[in-house]
């Protein structure tokens, strides 16, 4: 009885904040799965399928729709590659293939596309060793051209300054995306390498090779991480018109400086600008890249690189592409909230988030805290913050059509209850295909809202929702709408049920 006491008081609770803090219909909700920690290794393809399993039903239940799957670590493969070898991440030595044989990235695209949630394969780009890999497999790059690679630190890194490196790289990530129904091609905060003191990245030869009178050395390393991203780009456009390039930089891209015209926050830590080369706002700026995810691990008060300061700071300057927050579950949940010191972050970061003009939703690190309900955060997502379904963020600048609207919208009642159900629109390509569709409650055919998110009864692959067990009533006006591949909506058909 105390119990039950309990869970209502806290829904109640839970009700409360979600009153008070905006619930978008359309938002990015995404969470990383890496494997460059070592989480799978040791597992046999039955125990690595359970646990991914695990991780994707608590996504699901949190109602996130984006999974990010790390595939390629070091200038390899978790999926059947003819280019590169299989990951040692994987199966323990690289270029051992699993056993029992199964394709990772094939089985996480099904398995996402089924629960309702998209799939990014996440590359790293220019690393091409880890400092804990001590063996490379015969079909690495490395043994084909050493000259294209630097040593750095215990690292192997693919020269960002060698052209040959950026068509390989894109080369890699378009196979990919030929080969595999993925709905996303994401890359990391890795280019040139996070500098260590008193240790300088060796690519004189490189500079003398292909640097410009007229250039410094960092204006030169900026250009060839701008021409990687632009070629990237331009190879996903040619290989699926679709599929969103995604990135996730370093949480800081300049410290603010008196006298210096480089846009910079209050800050003083690394910086994408300075330290990795990488120009994230030009890359938005030029929309070379379809969402932009830094990384802003910290917390709300860090002395150095305050969350709060930097949520406002990228919102100011990325408002061409879709903003999300990179997410640090258990900072999130370790530091207390300056303003209130006997609750946890969670609360504060949320309502930043969804308050922020310009802020298109979050992703979290990492997947394996959501399925733990790590400190209670996964089990705070379902009741509170991510209580209804949500869209993706338009991307309109890929593709503006949207699918017609559904026919013959109707109603059956058999043995297992009442659906509705309707007819696919009439569709020419995958502009204008529907790939989903949303179902929508209302009191009454007056009463429609299509923005209010706790409106949606489902998201669905399906022609058909069901709306009431056989013998229950399901009054109401429901709505129906097409989503295409990159969820725009097509118009709305409703169905009166009494």
């Amino acid at each position: 009885m105390r119990k039950t006491f309990i869970l209502a008081l806290l829904a109640v609770f839970a009700a409360g904040i979600r009153a008070q803090i905006p619930q978008p219909k359309r938002e990015f909700r995404g969470a990383w799965i890496q494997c460059v920690n070592g989480q799978f290794l040791g597992m046999g393809t039955a125990q690595m399928q359970a646990e991914l399993t695990r991780h994707l039903d608590a996504l699901q239940q949190a109602r996130c729709n984006t999974v990010i799957f790390q595939v390629r670590p070091e200038g390899d493969a978790l999926y059947q590659s003819a280019i590169e070898p299989w990951s040692r991440f994987l199966t323990g030595r690289q270029g051992t293939p699993p056993s029992p044989y199964w394709d990772p990235l094939a089985w996480m695209v099904t398995e996402c596309h089924r629960r309702g949630m998209e799939l990014h394969a996440w590359i790293n780009p220019f690393r091409a060793k880890t400092k804990g890999t001590t063996e490379l497999a015969a079909n690495h790059a490395y043994w084909k051209d050493k000259g294209r690679f630097v040593s750095y630190d215990g690292l192997l890194l693919f020269d960002p300054g060698r052209p040959e490196n950026r068509d390989y790289i894109c080369h890699v990530a378009g196979d990919i995306v030929r080969r595999y129904d993925v709905d996303g091609l994401h890359i990391d905060d890795y280019f040139y390498p996070y500098p260590v003191a008193g240790l300088p990245f060796d690519d004189e030869r490189t500079y003398q090779l292909y640097g410009l009178s007229s250039q410094s050395r960092e204006d030169w390393r900026r250009a060839n991480v701008d021409a990687f991203i632009a070629q990237l780009h331009d190879t996903l456009r040619a290989a699926k018109p679709w599929v969103k390039f995604g990135v996730s930089p370093f949480g800081i891209y300049h410290n603010a400086k008196a006298g210096d015209n480089i846009p910079g926050s209050a800050t003083r830590g690394l910086q994408n600008y300075d330290d990795l080369y990488a120009d994230v706002l030009r890359w938005v700026k030029a929309g070379w890249v379809d969402y932009i995810v830094p990384q802003l691990y910290w917390q709300i008060g860090h002395p150095t690189a305050d969350y709060a300061e930097l949520v406002r700071w990228w919102a100011r300057h990325c408002s061409g592409r879709p903003l999300v927050i990179g997410q640090d579950i258990e900072r999130t949940m370790q530091y207390a909230d300056p303003q209130n010191p006997n609750t946890n972050q969670m609360e504060a970061k949320f309502r930043l988030q969804r308050e922020t003009l310009g802020v298109d939703g979050s992703c979290l690190w990492y997947s394996r805290l959501v399925a733990d309900n790590y400190n209670d955060y996964t089990r705070r997502l379902q009741l509170t913050y991510h209580p209804y379904p949500a869209l993706q963020p338009l991307m309109p600048w890929i593709e503006s059509a949207t699918p017609g609207k559904v026919k013959s919208i109707g109603t059956s009642t058999i043995a297992a209850g009442t659906f509705l159900h309707w007819e696919a629109p009439k569709a020419t390509s995958w502009r204008d295909r529907p790939e989903k569709y949303v179902v929508y409650r209302f009191a009454s055919k007056g009463k429609q809202n299509l923005a209010d998110a706790s409106a949606i009864v489902a998201i669905t692959t399906r022609p058909f929702v069901k709306i009431a067990d056989r013998g229950a009533k399901a009054p109401g006006y429901y709505v129906v709408t097409a989503l295409n591949r990159l969820q725009s909506e097509g118009p709305a058909a409703g169905k009166k049920v009494r």
